[in-house]
């Protein structure tokens, strides 16, 4: 199995996962064609894709996707909740998602968990193909216990590192916003992804990305250094996803029970 994001941040978002039989592009806040290019930029042939599987409402992944799975003719997959809060009426191929339900995609087992966030249904997702198992674990308020339990023991995360808490507090934003974004319901802080980290432990993970990262209330320097020391300051095994670039793909090693 194999990942890459498109991009990730305030201005848009879009995951894309691979095993041996499956492509499944998780979210599209980018429009048509922008999209289109950054998938070129990766070497991806849209018609390749199997299927959109969404998080949840928000603009920053939702924007593209509408029109990217009408010209596609894609499934899209998303809670009843997204769906009624998307207005994602017209689009035919909708499957809805039931969280803690797993649902499978060729030879892709998804399961879709809840999480805390301020939108109408969402969920974030765990995949696991060929032995290996990759968690997308962005946009959500704080890491309720029922979290911390269902991505323990992935090989690879996209995990949200979204903002510095004194960027956040020294910020441009609104009082209202700033509580919104720091609060229970919004998004985690750098020092709240590493304290996760710390508690999984990182020796068994092959790889993390930071994603989602706050265009005014963060830093890709900022997440850098909040991760490496986890890491042995080895650049190899975590990476900052950018807005622009995204991430390059992010090939799991099989492992052994894998193997048998």
């Amino acid at each position: 199995m194999r990942f890459a994001s498109l991009g990730s941040g305030s201005k848009g978002n879009a995951t894309l996962i691979q095993s041996d039989e499956a492509l499944v592009l998780v979210d599209c806040g980018f429009g048509m064609r922008d999209a289109l290019s950054r998938m070129e930029r990766l070497g991806v042939t849209p018609t390749d894709i199997d299927a959109l599987v969404m998080t949840h409402e928000h603009g920053d992944h939702l924007r593209g996707v509408k029109s990217l799975a009408k010209r596609l003719k894609l499934p899209v997959h998303l809670t009843a909740g997204t769906w009624i809060a998307s207005r994602l009426d017209g689009l035919e191929g909708i499957h809805l998602v039931t969280p803690e339900q797993r649902f499978e995609i060729k030879d892709l087992a998804i399961d879709p968990v809840t999480v805390p966030h301020d939108a109408r249904e969402p969920v974030q997702y765990l995949f696991e193909s060929g032995g290996s198992r990759l968690g997308v674990l962005t946009d959500i308020g704080h890491v309720s216990e029922h979290v911390y339990r269902r991505f323990a023991g992935c090989d690879a995360l996209m995990l949200e590192l979204n903002h510095d808490r004194t960027m956040l507090a020294e910020g441009p934003y609104p009082p209202s916003l700033k509580r919104r974004v720091g609060g229970r319901w919004g998004h985690l802080s750098n020092c709240q992804a590493v304290e996760l980290l710390k508690q999984w432990g990182t020796d068994n993970l092959q790889q993390v990305v930071a994603a989602h990262l706050s265009e005014k209330n963060n830093l890709p320097e900022r997440a850098h250094e909040a991760l490496a020391p986890l890491f042995d300051h080895d650049s190899r095994r975590f990476k900052v996803a950018d807005q622009w670039l995204g991430v390059e793909w992010q090939t799991l090693e099989r492992t052994a029970v894998a193997a048998l």
